[in-house]
């Protein structure tokens, strides 16, 4: 246990820099190309998704706001995919009755969003 104590102030970067890695790169992505939505809303979209990305990391240095803010946009645009796209669909597999897939990564995004709007940078 010793050993695993000496890395638990590190271990908030990894659900910090997986979260950040995939609404940066979602959010680029949004500028690569048309997206199922009116390319204005589809790039504010964009915006959003690399905002939120970007607080995740500059809130690990210093300003706990950002990792909220970030946490905040995150939960905001999960809980959006999953009412807009993915509701009730539980099954990961995109079928053709269900081309999206299910909901279980949008769940996971959006409860990791949350926790770091709720602890901040103390998730550390």
């Amino acid at each position: 246990m010793e050993f695993l104590n000496r890395y638990a102030n590190l271990v908030h970067w990894l659900p910090r820099a997986a979260l950040a890695g995939i609404f940066i790169s979602h959010g680029i992505s949004k500028f690569m190309g048309p997206g199922m939505f009116p390319s204005p809303i589809w790039q504010l979209q964009g915006v959003a998704e690399l905002s939120a990305g970007v607080l995740m990391i500059a809130g690990a240095f210093g300003m706990e706001i950002l990792t909220r803010v970030g946490g905040l946009i995150i939960a905001v645009i999960m809980l959006g995919a999953i009412v807009m796209v993915h509701w009730p669909r539980w099954f990961f597999m995109a079928t053709e009755a269900n081309p999206m897939g299910g909901m279980e990564l949008q769940l996971l995004t959006a409860t990791i969003g949350i926790y770091f709007l709720v602890k901040g940078n103390d998730a550390n």
